[in-house]
């Protein structure tokens, strides 16, 4: 499987591992791509599972409305149930990072008769973050999402210096050049960064998603030197989990986990699934 369509929309896919195996779907976050994961799928791929991992809408050259209302966390939800049916999987493993991880949870809490274990990275149930807010240093971390919800003038930013301005920040939250630079050439071609910035702009107001507690088996996976999503988060993440919960800190890792430590993640995302599969 190459692509798949939903809405009207064509999204690229990266299809690994044997056709009959368990689907794990794998959700990029904010500015990756599906290539994030292709040091992570490998070692599930060897133990079976096939994975998918798209381009999201907004990063998909023929999945880029230009309407931030295209962007509705309800529509990209639409897109992730529209690819498990399109291989004909009623049920599968979810794995999302950064906005994947929030788009996971969401699938999750709301689709759990889809979602046989969800596998987030980096970013903790929404509710954590919202009690975290108020009892943490959480909010001065996400800062940057008012300036992001802007129309057309991040876009403007990020593109100084030919994606420079972009590149640097990157590289300040522990990303590694070579990543940097590959997602940072969006940023010299602002269509390119419009339908991604759009997750953003497309939030309800107060910047900020409402979920019930999630009941199917989780892992969440939080890194040490993440410099977006504070340990007081983290850590009230199983509040919100009503079935099986483990929660696993990544030590020396940054916030770019499927880019840092793809081995370390990959062996925890196979646990997981084995685990919801017993």
């Amino acid at each position: 499987m190459e692509t798949f369509t939903n809405d009207g929309l064509r999204f690229e896919v990266s299809d690994d591992g044997p056709a009959d195996g368990p689907l794990v779907i794998l959700l990029h976050g904010f500015p990756e791509d599906r290539l994030s994961w292709s040091g992570v799928t490998p070692t599930l791929a060897a133990a079976g599972c096939r994975t998918l991992a798209p381009d999201q809408r907004g990063y998909a050259p023929g999945a880029r409305p230009r309407d931030h209302r295209e962007y509705t966390v309800e529509k990209l939800a639409g897109d992730v149930l529209a690819l498990a049916d399109e291989v004909g999987a009623q049920r599968f493993d979810l794995v999302g990072h950064d906005w994947g991880g929030a788009l996971a949870w969401y699938v999750a809490a709301y689709h759990p008769d889809r979602v046989r274990s969800l596998t987030a990275l980096s970013v903790p149930h929404a509710g954590a973050v919202q009690q975290a807010f108020t009892r943490s240093t959480q909010a001065l971390h996400l800062l940057y999402i008012p300036f992001f919800r802007l129309p057309w003038i991040p876009e403007r930013v990020m593109g100084l210096g030919h994606g420079k301005l972009m590149r640097r920040g990157l590289l300040r939250t522990g990303l590694d050049g070579e990543h940097a630079e590959r997602f940072a050439r969006r940023a010299i071609q602002r269509d390119d960064l419009t339908g991604p910035l759009n997750w953003y702009r497309a939030l309800p107001a107060g910047g900020g998603l409402r979920l019930p507690p999630v009941k199917v088996p989780t892992l969440f996976v939080w890194s040490d030197r993440d410099r977006f999503v504070t340990r007081a988060a983290a850590e009230r993440c199983g509040q919100w989990v009503t079935g099986p919960y483990r929660y696993h800190v990544l030590t020396g890792v940054s916030h770019w986990i499927p880019e840092e430590a793809p081995a370390r993640t990959g062996r925890l995302i196979l646990d997981q699934v084995r685990a919801a599969a017993d």
